[in-house]
C-alpha cells in the first residue's frame, strides 16, 4: 500500500515496536521458576535476558545474527584488493603505451622501450619512477593519472565518508578544502585533548566543513568516535596484509598523495585520534577470507564492520565480570542489525531497570536479590496452580461451629439471653418488634420489648500453629525436586497469609541441621553438596513453634525424599552415618513422640521410592496417628496445600 511518497506494510523485522515491550509480572514468573529450580537470581536474569520474553528477541538472538553478519563481512572480499587493481590499471598503462612505441620506429622509441623494460616489478616502485616519464600514448597517460587519483580518492575516502565527491574532479580548490579541513580539525582534536570545551568550537567546524561529514556527529566526541574506528580500521587493514604488501600499499598510498603537508596532516590526525581513542583495537589483523577484491576505501569499511561485530559479539554474550546491557553499544547495534535490534535491546533495558523500579529485584552488597514483594507474586502464582487443580477453591473454611464464641456471623440468628456479648441482629429485632405490636393492635410508634432482641450468630475461628519442614539434601536437587519443594512452600506461605492470618506459619529447612527460613530466605537458598537429612533437628524446631501458640491447633507437615541420616548429639553437634543408624533413628522417634504427646498431627509427603524411607514413614504414622502421601512431583503443591486445609476442617469439625 502506498499514500504519497509513503509506503505502507506490515512490520517484518522482529516484534512490532508499538507493541507493549514486555509484561513485568509474567518476567518475574519466569524469573521465579529458575531461582526456585535452585538458579541464582543473577543467573536466572542472565537467561530471561537471552531468551527475550513475550516472544521478543533475547540476547541469544541478537548474538546469534552479530555472529551471523560477521561471518558475512569476513567473506565480503580480498583486502589486498586496491594493489591489485592498481597493479591492473598499471599494466593497462604499460600495454597502451608499448603499442604506441611499438608503431614508432625512431630511436627515442626504442630509449623509451628500454625504460619501460628495466621498470622494477614492485607496482609502488613502478608508479614512482612512471612519475617523471614522457608518455608517448594519451591513453596510458590517462590511466597513470587514474592510478594516482583513484589511491589518492581510496586513501581520503577510507577515513572521510565525504571525500570521494569532493575530490572527484581533482579540483584544486577541493584539495586546498581538505588541507584546511584536516587543519582545523587537528586544531580542534588537540583542543579537546587539553580539556578545553569545544562545544563552539565543533559548531563553527562543522558549519565550515559539515559537507565531508554526512554521518552528522553532534558534539566533538561522537566526530572522534566516527574517525578513530575508519583510522583504527585503517590500521588494521595495513597489518591484516603481508609484510611485502604493506609495504607496497604503504608507499603507494605516499606516492599518490604528493602534498607532503596533506600527508603530514593525516599522520598528525592519526596520532591524535589514537590518543583520544586508545580503547580501540588499533594493532590486530582483521581475519578476511574473501575472494572479491576491495578497493582501499571498501576494505577499510569492511574492517571497521568486523570491528563492529566483534565488539558486539563480546557485549552481547555478557560473558565477561560485571557485564551489563548498558555495555551494548546501540548505535552500532543499529547500524549492523537495523532498528529493530535496537528497539529489542532497549526493551530488555528497559525489563531489567522496570524489575527493580516495581519492587520486584533489589540490588544490595550481595548482588541482585528477589523482594518479598516478588516472593508474594511467586507465592500466589504457585498457589494459583495449585488451585486450578483441586477440586474446588473453597476449601479451607476450617471453622469451630460452636456458636457465639467469636466474630465470623453465621447469617443466622437466635433470641437474646442474658449474659450474651454478641452483636444484635437489627433487622431481626425490629421486624420482631413490628409483627407483635401488629398482632397486639398498637399503633406506630412501634416500642421495643426484651422479647424483641435476637443476635447475630457467630462460629469461632480456630487458629492454627504449622510448621512445613522441608528437606534440603542435596538428593533433593538431584532428583529434581528442589523447585517444587520451593513453590509447594511459597504456595502454602500465601495462603496462610492471605486467607488465614490467624495461623502461625514456619518453614524448617533442614540436610545435616535444620533452620528457620523466611518466605525470601527459602527462595534464595541455593543447592549445596551437603549429605545428611537431619529430621530429627527439624522436628525439633517445629515442636517449639507449635508450643509458642498453645493456643492453635498443631499442623507438622513434612517434605523428604529419604530417611533420617543424621541428628544432633548432645553438645549441639551434627552427627551424620549413611547408612543410618539406630541412635539416629530413636533421637528422630524420641521427637516424634514429643510432638504425638502435645498432640501434634505429623503428615508426611514421601517423594522417591526409598525403602528405608518408607519403613520409616510407616513407623512414624502408626506411631502418631498421622498419614503418609506419595504424591507425584508435579502434585506435590496440590497434596500439601489439600492437607494443610482438611487439618484444619478436621479440628474445626471436633472442637
Amino acid at each position: 500500500m502506498s499514500v504519497g511518497k509513503f509506503r505502507y506494510g506490515p512490520w517484518d523485522d522482529g516484534p512490532d515496536p508499538l507493541a507493549s515491550p514486555y509484561d513485568v509480572r509474567e518476567a518475574l514468573d519466569q524469573l521465579g521458576r529458575e531461582v526456585l529450580a535452585g538458579g541464582s537470581l543473577r543467573e536466572a536474569l542472565r537467561e530471561l535476558l537471552r531468551r527475550g520474553p513475550n516472544g521478543r528477541r533475547g540476547l541469544d538472538d541478537l548474538l546469534a545474527r552479530a555472529r551471523k553478519r560477521r561471518e558475512q563481512v569476513r567473506r565480503r572480499g580480498d583486502l589486498a584488493g586496491t594493489l591489485d587493481r592498481a597493479r591492473q590499471m598499471l599494466d593497462q598503462a604499460l600495454a597502451a603505451e608499448k603499442d604506441t612505441l611499438a608503431r614508432d620506429p625512431s630511436d627515442d622509441a626504442r630509449m623509451h622501450e628500454l625504460e619501460l623494460d628495466t621498470l622494477p616489478d614492485d607496482t609502488a616502485r613502478a608508479v614512482r619512477e612512471l612519475s617523471s616519464y614522457d608518455w608517448q600514448s594519451p591513453e596510458a597517460r590517462q590511466t597513470y593519472e587514474q592510478i594516482q587519483a583513484m589511491l589518492r580518492r581510496e586513501v581520503l575516502d577510507a577515513q572521510f565518508a565525504g571525500m570521494k565527491q569532493a575530490l572527484s574532479d581533482q579540483d584544486p580548490a577541493a584539495s586546498q578544502a581538505v588541507r584546511d579541513m584536516l587543519a582545523d580539525l587537528n586544531a580542534l582534536l588537540a583542543a579537546h585533548a587539553r580539556g578545553e570545551d569545544t562545544t563552539d568550537p565543533f559548531a563553527a567546524f562543522m558549519e565550515q566543513h559539515g559537507e565531508f561529514f554526512p554521518e552528522n556527529p553532534r558534539t566533538t566526541d561522537e566526530l572522534i568516535d566516527l574517525l578513530a574506528r575508519r583510522a583504527a580500521a585503517a590500521e588494521r587493514l595495513m597489518r591484516s596484509l603481508s609484510p611485502e604488501q604493506r609495504d607496497e600499499l604503504a608507499r603507494l598510498m605516499q606516492e599518490a598523495l604528493g602534498d607532503p603537508n596533506l600527508a603530514s596532516q593525516l599522520a598528525q590526525l592519526r596520532d591524535n585520534l589514537r590518543a583520544l581513542r586508545p580503547g580501540l583495537d588499533w594493532d590486530s589483523q582483521a581475519r578476511m577470507r574473501g575472494e572479491q577484491p576491495l578497493g582501499y576505501g571498501e576494505a577499510v569499511e569492511a574492517v571497521a564492520d568486523l570491528a563492529d561485530l566483534e565488539a558486539l559479539t563480546e557485549q552481547l554474550a555478557q560473558e565477561h565480570p560485571g557485564a551489563t546491557l548498558d555495555d551494548v553499544d546501540v548505535e552500532t547495534l543499529e547500524r549492523q542489525l537495523g532498528p529493530g535490534a535496537g528497539v529489542d535491546l532497549r526493551a530488555l533495558r528497559e525489563l531489567e531497570r522496570e524489575l527493580e523500579r516495581q519492587g520486584y529485584i533489589a540490588r544490595g552488597s550481595e548482588g541482585l536479590r528477589l523482594t518479598p514483594k516478588a516472593l508474594r507474586r511467586l507465592g500466589e502464582t504457585a498457589l494459583r496452580r495449585v488451585f486450578q487443580q483441586l477440586e474446588s477453591s473453597g476449601r479451607g473454611d476450617h471453622d469451630d461451629h460452636r456458636t457465639g464464641a467469636a466474630d465470623e456471623p453465621t447469617g443466622s440468628s437466635r433470641e437474646w439471653r442474658f449474659g450474651d456479648e454478641h452483636p444484635i441482629d437489627a433487622t431481626r429485632t425490629v421486624h420482631n418488634a413490628v409483627l407483635r405490636s401488629a398482632g397486639s393492635g398498637i399503633a406506630l410508634p412501634v416500642r421495643l420489648d426484651v422479647e424483641d432482641f435476637e443476635i447475630a450468630e457467630t462460629e469461632r475461628r480456630t487458629s492454627a500453629a504449622v510448621a512445613l519442614c522441608v528437606d534440603l539434601s542435596y538428593s533433593m536437587v538431584q532428583e529434581g525436586r528442589w523447585g517444587p519443594m520451593k513453590q509447594t512452600a511459597l504456595a502454602l506461605s500465601h495462603l496462610v497469609a492471605t486467607r488465614f492470618r490467624q495461623d502461625a506459619l514456619e518453614i524448617i529447612g533442614f540436610d545435616r541441621t535444620a533452620r528457620r527460613l523466611s518466605p525470601v530466605q527459602l527462595a534464595e537458598i541455593e543447592p549445596d553438596w551437603i549429605q545428611g537429612t537431619n529430621l530429627q533437628h527439624a522436628l525439633m524446631l517445629a515442636g517449639r513453634h507449635v508450643r509458642r501458640h498453645p493456643d492453635a491447633e498443631p499442623v507438622i507437615l513434612v517434605v523428604t525424599d529419604g530417611e533420617p541420616t543424621a541428628h544432633l548429639l548432645p553438645d549441639g553437634s551434627p552427627f551424620f552415618s549413611w547408612p543410618t543408624t539406630h541412635e539416629t533413628l530413636r533421637a528422630t522417634i524420641t521427637e516424634v513422640d514429643a510432638l504425638t504427646r502435645y498432640g501434634a498431627t505429623l503428615n508426611l509427603f514421601m517423594l522417591g521410592e526409598d525403602e528405608g524411607l518408607a519403613r520409616f514413614v510407616d513407623a512414624v504414622a502408626r506411631r502418631n496417628g498421622g498419614r503418609v502421601f506419595t504424591p507425584d512431583l508435579e502434585r506435590l503443591g496440590d497434596f500439601v496445600v489439600s492437607d494443610y486445609l482438611r487439618a484444619r476442617r478436621g479440628f474445626r469439625r471436633s472442637a
